[in-house]
């Protein structure tokens, strides 16, 4: 019998999370603003100004890949080594480090995909101001000015963008403390030793002091660094009751970027914010540190779960950005010379003339680590994308089934349990492909084990789900219990694979298993030992139906500072203050090669994390953490995601109908509406909270949810689709109207207030859901001034360019599919994705002005890696001159389906008089078709061809049957 001791602790961690939620909803005194962080306070006390550092011209030196150059602070001497990199794909890096530091300064490795493929460099023009280099074009050049330092990216006569041009240049040093006895010692030891080779050296070469002193290169050793002040925070911080020590003193770093023409900036999630960046002047800078935020407040820079330090710059004329390759703490500030302008205003400047160009000034600050940016050229967002894919990858391609729907709750109680779920969705005919265990399913908090009582048998609880074609989801968090009967903790604890303490013991914090460590993901062999661990004979009761959720791992320790772990811990040569940000996103990569260790290589994974930095894209799906039940988290959970999508991440979602508080029944209908058309579809509930499985809200609402959900199924071809592409090319999945429109004016200024409803799926469905309560209409805009538009519901056609008033119900999803386009559905909907593998196509065509539309159609096994062996069919659809067809886009690969095209529907067509299909051993067959003369739509039923065919559907109208004749 477990001790009194033992049993009490999960209560009282589960009574302090409750009390830590409560308070973060109201107190945001519980995690740092800016002036509470000495290194955020400090930086930015220093105001725009001459730049003290300057570039040192005589220490150029080009080769055919990169430039170095040294700079020099004027006030303390220290220097520091800049190098350009000019890269492929229309990208400048920019790195600077100290020359010579104490000790190495910590570079971010394994986000980066490869080392990226350099392009030569040349100089256009030196002189003691400075140097003028070609980034490859004639027209696009980089100005190096020396003092002040200056780097200038032009094209033209036109400045894309500007570095230390406001002269917020820092770069703190690392040094010793001087107050410190080992201090003390080494300053006499060294000036000892400097005197000892002095006097050597001018015994045997009396000019050999004399040049020394002469040296440029010596100058910053020889002369005394200025006494610099020493503030609270520099050696030593505290926050609430927790310490800070410093061994290395101050170690921030900061630079400014100037973006002449830009007034719209968008990107460095993770915030509960507008999908455009605000101003942050007034208030505290947007701020990267993951954190666990119990039930987040909105519109605000707070940090959140996870970040990814990519800034996008968006005006009509040119898309770019800014990678900053850091994973400390960091913080980022945004001026604009428009900020506060009324549209009032900015037509006064107009009508008045003003020459006064829009100008976003950015500062990026981080605790520790080197200057190391990307500088991503565009010129447009497509390009921009690309970009940044090569530095990082794109997004992984998952699993088809985890395109559909997952039901979740904080906790299923038991195997009856979730066999009573799972029966509950056949009974109400919902589909479902995955169903969810949070960390009550294990014994006492030991990941990798199930409660010997609520889930004695797992494998036949997943066998149960197998059979019916279904999945499920177990959760494994980083936080490992201490407890010396515990398997996994007795290996890591074996091996030191925990994460260090300053004092060199093993770190514990608490969190749901009470005392816990937590393994050091930063190590290989680590990530090895970790992935080794879901092998199917070391994770007992484990099937191949069963997949992982990533939770808890910014880190959270509930007793840290900031709910997360203490900066001075040790991870081998680096404190936690460096790597911070990037834990969670080696947790996701070594428990992604897990599962696909397991399989032998053979099948994708699938992982979700809360936590996530740059790069962890490649290794599964996100999601918005614990929103509330609330309207506002319903709305915000739109920017949130489209500004994920824009730093390549698409997999993301939020927790449908809120994980804290109880929806509405109306506000949980909206929610599974808005939810059908994200790309990760889950919904979630607290422990807490009343149970809200679709069917215990009456029929009526059961079958409004329902029908959302069918609609997400429906439209699994095209999601799988566009998944394919993000995987292939990094563009997003979920897209900001200004990534498809962004030469409209009226789109890029309206997308500040609209972004919270208007977004499309790809670039051929606009959705806007509704998000306000007790809505009977909402206005959408529909961009494009030559585009039409058809409701996917009603095929009413409606031309772009224009707010249109659309009234709603509470069965109203308003989706529009974009004239142009042909989007494949497979409309007979089953109760999983896989049940559905083999059912047929029907094909929405929309027809655009010029009478002609275009799409693709993809198909694989659904779960292998064997698409990347050409295992798959990939087919273009085309409609062209009465004429639709199918022709295979990779020639080279081979698939084969049992699919067929069940049905064709054209939008906006014109009555044939006959219709023929011509496959392709060139047999003809007349095709039946109805023909809505009010609605203009035209359907073939059942063509009969195989998916992966080529054919053709010939349409032939009355005058063009009588000119044949004739």
């Amino acid at each position: 019998m477990a001790s009194f001791t033992e049993r009490m602790v999960p209560v009282l961690v589960l009574w302090l999370a409750v009390c830590l939620a409560e308070t973060w909803a109201v107190d945001r005194g519980n995690f740092k603003t800016c002036d509470q962080s000495a290194f955020c306070k400090r930086q930015r006390a220093l105001k725009p100004g001459e730049s003290p550092y300057r570039a040192l011209l005589e220490t150029m030196e080009l080769t055919n890949t990169r430039l170095t150059l040294q700079l020099i602070n004027d006030n303390n001497k220290v220097r520091l080594l800049l190098e350009l990199y000019r890269l492929q794909g229309n990208i400048t890096r920019v790195k600077i480090n100290e020359l010579k530091p104490l000790k190495p300064r910590y570079e971010v490795p394994d986000v980066l995909i490869r080392e990226p493929p350099t392009e030569p460099l040349s100089l256009l023009s030196q002189d003691e101001n400075g140097v003028v280099l070609s980034l490859g074009s004639e027209s696009q050049r980089v100005i190096i000015s020396a003092r002040p330092f200056r780097l200038d990216i032009m094209e033209g006569s036109d400045v894309l963008m500007s570095l230390n041009s406001r002269g917020l240049l820092t770069f703190e040093h690392l040094r010793m403390r001087k107050d410190t006895f080992s201090y003390k010692v080494t300053s006499t030891v060294a000036s000892v030793w400097d005197n000892i080779k002095r006097v050597f050296s001018s015994q045997a070469d009396p000019e050999a002091e004399k040049k020394e002193e002469a040296d440029p290169a010596n100058q910053a050793e020889t002369t005394k660094e200025e006494e610099e002040k020493v503030e609270d925070g520099m050696w030593e911080e505290t926050f609430k009751s927790h310490s800070d020590s410093k061994p290395n003193g101050p170690s921030a770093i900061s630079l400014d970027f100037s973006l002449p023409g830009v007034e719209h900036v968008y990107g460095i999630p993770e915030h509960a914010d507008t999908l455009r960046l605000k101003t942050t002047e007034n208030g505290d800078p947007y701020r990267l540190y993951n954190l666990d935020v119990f039930q987040y407040e909105l519109y605000n820079p707070m940090a959140l779960y996870g970040a990814v330090p990519v800034m996008l710059a968006h005006n009509t004329q040119r898309t770019t950005g800014i990678f900053w390759l850091n994973a400390a703490e960091t913080w980022v500030d945004i001026s604009s010379n428009t900020a506060g302008k009324t549209v009032f205003g900015k037509m006064l400047d107009y009508v008045q003339g003003s020459s006064e160009t829009p100008q976003t000034d950015v500062r990026w600050i981080s605790e520790s680590g080197i200057i190391d940016v990307f500088l991503m050229l565009g010129p447009t967002p497509k390009d921009v994308f690309s970009q940044y894919a090569s530095l990082t990858g794109t997004q992984s391609f998952p699993p088809l089934a985890s395109l559909g729907y997952h039901q979740c709750r904080w906790n299923y109680n038991d195997q009856e349990d979730v066999q009573s779920v799972d029966a509950g969705f056949d009974e109400h005919d919902i589909p479902y492909d995955f169903i969810w265990l949070d960390i009550e399913h294990t014994d006492g908090k030991r990941y990798f084990t199930w409660d010997p009582h609520k889930f004695a048998t797992p494998k036949e609880m997943l066998q149960g789900l197998m059979d019916k074609k279904r999945k499920l989801v177990a959760i494994v968090d980083p936080h490992i219990k201490v407890d010396s009967n515990y398997k996994i903790h007795n290996e890591i604890r074996s091996k030191g694979f925990y994460i260090k303490n300053k004092d060199g013991g093993d770190y514990e914090g608490w969190c749901w298993p009470g005392s816990a460590s937590y393994p050091d993901f930063f190590r290989a062999d680590m990530r090895a030992w970790w992935a080794s661990m879901f092998a199917y004979d070391q994770y007992e009761g484990s099937m191949e139906n069963m997949y992982t959720w990533n939770d808890m791992n910014e880190p959270s320790v509930f007793n840290g500072p900031e709910v997360t772990m203490h900066k001075d811990t040790v991870h081998g040569a680096w404190e936690h203050r460096d790597v911070h940000n990037l834990y969670g996103f080696y947790v996701q990569m070594a428990t992604a090669e897990g599962l696909i260790q397991r399989s032998g290589g053979i099948e994708r994974p699938f992982v979700l994390t809360r936590a996530f930095f740059a790069g962890s894209q490649r290794y599964g799906a996100v999601w918005t953490g614990d929103n509330a039940a609330e309207w506002d988290h319903l709305k915000i959970s739109i920017p949130m995601c489209l500004s994920l999508g824009l730093v390549g991440i698409s997999f993301c979602g939020a927790d449908v109908g809120g994980f804290f508080k109880s929806p509405s029944t109306e506000l949980l209908v909206r929610w599974y509406q808005t939810g059908a058309y994200q790309p990760f579809f889950r919904a979630h509930a607290h422990l807490d909270t009343p149970r809200r499985e679709p069917w215990l809200f009456g029929p009526e609402n059961t079958a409004l949810i329902r029908e959302a959900v069918r609609q997400r199924y429906t439209l699994l071809p095209y999601w799988y689709q566009q998944f394919y592409h993000a995987h292939r090319t990094g563009e997003p999945i979920m897209r900001p109207l200004i990534q498809l429109f962004r030469k409209g004016r009226h789109v890029l200024k309206l997308s500040v207030p609209l972004m919270f409803f208007n977004s499309a799926a790809g670039r051929d469905l606009l959705v806007h859901p509704v998000t306000e309560e007790g809505a009977r209409g909402v206005t959408a805009y529909l961009p494009g001034k030559d585009t039409v538009w058809f409701d996917i519901h009603t095929f009413q056609k409606h031309n772009g360019a224009q707010n249109l008033y659309i009234p709603v119900t509470m069965s109203s999803i308003p989706v529009f599919q974009r004239g142009g386009s042909i989007i494949p559905r497979k409309v007979r909907v089953r109760r999983s994705s896989t049940c559905m593998e083999h059912d047929p196509y029907t094909l929405y065509v929309a027809l655009n002005l010029q009478r002609t539309a275009e799409g693709e159609l993809y198909i694989d096994d659904g779960h292998t890696f064997n698409y990347e062996k050409k295992e798959f069919i990939h087919r273009r659809l085309s409609f062209a001159k009465n004429i639709l067809s199918s022709v295979n886009l990779a020639p080279d690969a081979q698939f084969t389906t049992r699919s067929w095209i069940e049905r064709v529907v054209i939008l906006g067509a014109s009555k044939p008089s006959k219709v023929t299909l011509q496959t392709a051993d060139g047999q003809d067959s007349q095709l039946e078709f109805d023909f809505d003369a009010s609605m203009s739509v035209l359907t073939l039923r059942k063509p009969g061809m195989n998916a992966g065919a080529d054919w053709t559907v010939m349409l032939q109208r009355l005058l063009n049957l009588y000119k044949h004749l004739s």
